[in-house]
């Protein structure tokens, strides 16, 4: 199993529309990307942690590719949106894909280039190395399944 961390606005909807997807086993919502190990939601919501709100996916890599999971990334949001993703502005919201190792960031680059050339150079997709990743409180966990009616 492996494991990516995305950043694409709010982490509810990603969450909900990861999840049944073909090859991921399980997602989770944090904070990723700030200066500090441990946040929450309170503080990532003031805005000067640097933390994103991010989705985490363990797949299985035999059903599904890092690549494949990242074309779906670049499908569900506004990668050409700096630090929003509408309604939901602050820098929390911004769109970015935190890599775990050299290999996804090879893959993470290669793909990114092909998007921005499919959006005429105007993606604002930023690609870091993960850290200090923490996990939401639990309410934040499968937020939409648990608040369907």
């Amino acid at each position: 199993m492996k494991k990516c961390t995305l950043a694409l606005g709010c982490f509810w909807k990603p969450e909900e529309n990861f999840k049944n997807k073909l090859g991921i086993i399980e997602t989770e919502v944090g904070y990723a990307g700030g200066k500090n190990p441990n946040v929450t939601y309170e503080e990532v919501c003031i805005g000067d942690t640097g933390h994103a709100e991010v989705v985490r996916l363990t797949f299985d890599e035999k059903l599904t590719s890092y690549k494949k999971i990242l074309d779906l990334f670049f499908k569900m949001h506004d990668p050409t949106q700096k630090d929003m993703q509408f309604p939901d502005v602050g820098t929390q919201y911004r769109s970015e894909i935190f890599y775990e190792n050299d290999e996804q960031k090879k893959e993470a680059e290669e793909v990114l280039n092909e998007k921005n050339k499919e959006f005429n150079g105007k993606i604002e997709t930023n690609i870091s190395k993960i850290k200090n990743y923490c996990k939401a409180e639990q309410y934040h966990q499968k937020y939409i399944e648990k608040n369907k009616r």
